[in-house]
């Protein structure tokens, strides 16, 4: 009340000593509040809540390393110590009265920049602790940035007085500006009342050279590219329809990729007249109609790579019906869609020279009067009859018809994606894509894409006596195995039937569909991975095209 009436009379509206509220309707005061109650509560040993903000402050994300895993030797970042010097080392002084674990939150110490977050960045260069698999499926250096980042933003977007954070590069602008915008990101598309994300940008503190901007805006349209595809998968099912999905494309294109990007929907007349009966028997016991959606990009005179994503907008099991318990991440069923959809959108936003065809088959798969029944048999558009013993294992069989239509357009390599199999989720959990690939060259584009991006791939065998469990007595194939084991790799040689390219690889994306907190930039929710890592393969694949 004293500091109130002395020095901040004309802009505080008033002082409720009950609650201990302040209230002001001046912006310009919020920065000075910061700054005269944060050492306060530190005398004091107490808290102050931000209870109404205006966004109007800018936060700032720095990062340091300790020397090695025991040392209290804090290095700061260059961009930390340009801070540093700005407030006479009162950074360096506070780093040091106790070890950082992860990240720490300072007040009041600039008034450009009220709220700082300093995160620590692990030594991983003289981690121990670091198996050898760790350091040769991803960059660790590039991952512990894109760790501390993501720690620190997370760290700062909650504060609702923020509209502007400024992010310390850590040595890797492109990891800092991956993680920045993925951790930022939220889905509130469907709240009535919304949090506008802060605005992001490097640090101003020291001048940038032209590289590592250029990396930052790469890492924007990586991190783009992936929330894109993690809102296309988070969408409830009765706002992703069929139909919505490809309005939805349709309307990403429309605004930023007209010039580059042509769309094709083709309907269900047209899937009937290629006679792409597995895709049908999937979309028949649905009201949603099905599509076929074709994405187009080509900025090079060379033979087209081809993305095949499956896309069920909603799988119920059909009348082999799911357990209703968690039925409600089975929206998320297209996030092979998603994920092939976003990549062809970064692509072409990063101009990359290449000649990319990109297909999604979209349906629902329902039960209902119509529905495909266990034990049907149906005809691919390969001409291959396949027994349909179970009707959720279902993303097969619209990719069956989807790899043959892409072998048309005589490609240089297909690469298909798919929530295909709780067994992928079963052998490898979270933290890596399986992926199964008849091509060594293919394979290690891929695997070197997830290298760069930290958004691991780990290969799987196509071992031929797994094929010969899919044997049916009435049809060509069953679209299931006949025993319980296996069931990632049946269903990946049950793909091989129906493409006849040399150069094939497939992504069981099953086991990284969502996120489980364990990654600091990537909170809960559904994941949109593995799109960077694409992004990045895709990258390598046009140097080969060249």
């Amino acid at each position: 009340e004293s500091a109130v009436s002395k020095e901040y009379a004309e802009n505080v509206t008033g002082v409720d000593r009950d609650k201990a509220v302040v209230s002001t309707q001046s912006t310009g005061l919020q920065s000075r509040l910061h700054q005269a109650l944060s050492p306060l509560c530190w005398k004091y040993n107490a808290s102050y809540k931000v209870l109404d903000f205006q966004r109007s402050l800018t936060g700032l994300v720095l990062t340091g390393q300790y020397e090695s895993p025991d040392s209290s030797t804090l290095q700061l970042s260059e961009c930390a110590k340009q801070f540093d010097t700005k407030v006479s080392s009162k950074l360096s002084e506070l780093c040091s009265i106790s070890r950082i674990t992860k990240s720490r939150t300072f007040y009041g110490l600039h008034e450009d920049y009220p709220v700082v977050t300093l995160s620590i960045v692990d030594d991983v260069q003289n981690n121990e602790k670091l198996c050898e698999y760790d350091i040769t499926s991803r960059h660790c250096v590039a991952e512990s940035v894109r760790t501390a980042i993501g720690t620190g933003v997370t760290a700062l977007k909650s504060d609702e007085s923020i509209n502007k954070i400024e992010v310390d590069s850590a040595g890797n602008a492109k990891a800092a500006s991956e993680a920045a915008h993925l951790a930022v990101y939220s889905y509130d598309v469907l709240k009535s009342k919304k949090m506008a994300a802060p605005e992001l940008s490097q640090c101003t503190l020291m001048d940038l050279p032209a590289a590592c901007v250029n990396d930052w805006e790469d890492g924007v349209v990586s991190a783009r590219s992936q929330n894109l595809a993690r809102r296309l998968m988070e969408s409830p099912g009765n706002h992703m329809t069929p139909r919505l999905f490809v309005e939805a494309i349709e309307s990403a294109v429309s605004k930023e990729y007209a010039e580059k990007v042509t769309v094709v929907v083709r309907d269900k007349e047209w899937i009937t007249e290629q006679k792409m009966g597995a895709f049908l028997s999937v979309a028949k016991g649905s009201e949603e109609p099905p599509f076929l959606l074709e994405i187009h990009y080509k900025n090079a005179d060379v033979s087209p790579i081809c993305l095949v994503g499956k896309g069920v907008t909603f799988d119920t099991g059909g009348i082999s019906i799911k357990p209703s318990k968690g039925m409600d991440a089975m929206r998320a069923d297209m996030g092979g869609a998603a994920c092939v959809a976003s990549a062809t959108l970064g692509a072409a936003s990063l101009n990359l020279p290449i000649n990319l065809i990109t297909l999604i088959p979209l349906c629902e798969n329902m039960p209902s009067g119509c529905a495909t029944k266990p034990g049907d048999v149906v005809t691919a558009m390969n001409g291959k009859t396949i027994q349909v013993d179970n009707t959720d294992a279902e993303g097969r069989l619209i990719l069956a018809d989807a790899l043959t239509y892409a072998d048309s357009f005589d490609p240089s390599c297909i690469v298909d994606m798919a929530t295909l199999t709780g067994a992928m989720a079963v052998a490898l959990g979270g933290e890596c894509v399986g992926t199964y690939s008849t091509c060594d060259d293919l394979w290690n584009s891929l695997e070197k894409g997830g290298y760069t991006s930290g958004d691991r791939l780990w290969r799987m065998p196509l071992f031929k006596e797994c094929g010969d469990l899919l044997k049916s007595p009435t049809a060509d194939i069953n679209n299931i195995s006949g025993g319980p084991y296996g069931g990632s790799i049946t269903a990946a040689k049950f793909l091989q039937n129906f493409t006849a390219c040399k150069s094939w690889a497939h992504l069981d994306i099953a086991g990284v569909m969502d996120s489980t907190d364990s990654m600091s930039y990537l909170p809960k929710g559904m994941s949109g991975r593995p799109t960077r890592s694409i992004i990045e393969a895709l990258k390598l694949l046009s140097l080969v095209s060249k």
